[in-house]
């Protein structure tokens, strides 16, 4: 659960008492285009201790939607696809899209180790050269008339999922 937070120490300091603790996935957001969207998903991988965030393409992220956090990650800014394809090279690539979905996220039956969760903007999704690389694709069902969640949302729902079976369930990663 929680940690307390570290009043009055430097981010460095904070950074190196979670690498230990740091689990085995991380998150990147292809695209984004929204700022404010990046820095709510940043807050929420810190959350869950994501080994580290990549953001592809331009932009920014407001630090005020991060809590602050952005300040304990590693966020590794890449130019494009391909370069977070050379950058996660090795690594099982679970792409997060609901139309391509070929199982939903509450059916995987195992997460890889090592996993990059990719999540596309809000307004066009993941492209569809990573959505074809990807080992996996998986979906998150909705319900009622709005096709998606905001980013955030689907994020923490990813994550959330991954740590309830790693830390609920005793799943080995």
């Amino acid at each position: 659960m929680a940690l307390k937070e570290p009043l009055g120490e430097a981010p460095e300091g904070v950074r190196r008492a979670l690498e230990p603790l740091r689990n085995d996935f991380s998150v990147a957001l292809v695209a984004p285009g929204n700022a404010f969207a990046v820095g709510a998903v940043i807050r929420v991988a810190h959350s869950f201790l994501a080994r580290e965030i990549f953001v592809v393409g331009p932009g920014d992220w407001y630090s005020k939607a991060s809590m602050g956090m952005h300040k304990y990650e590693t966020i590794r800014r890449v130019a494009d696809a391909s370069a977070l394809l050379e950058a996660t090279a090795g690594r099982p690539l679970w792409v997060v899209e609901k139309d391509s979905a070929r199982v939903s996220v509450q059916a995987v039956g195992r997460f890889p180790e090592g996993v990059v969760f990719v999540f596309g903007s809000e307004r066009f999704g993941v492209p569809p050269e990573l959505v074809a690389r990807a080992d996996q694709v998986v979906g998150i069902p909705v319900y009622g008339v709005n096709h998606s969640l905001p980013v955030a949302v689907a994020a923490g729902i990813v994550m959330h999922e991954w740590a309830r079976r790693r830390y609920v369930e005793g799943a080995v990663m």
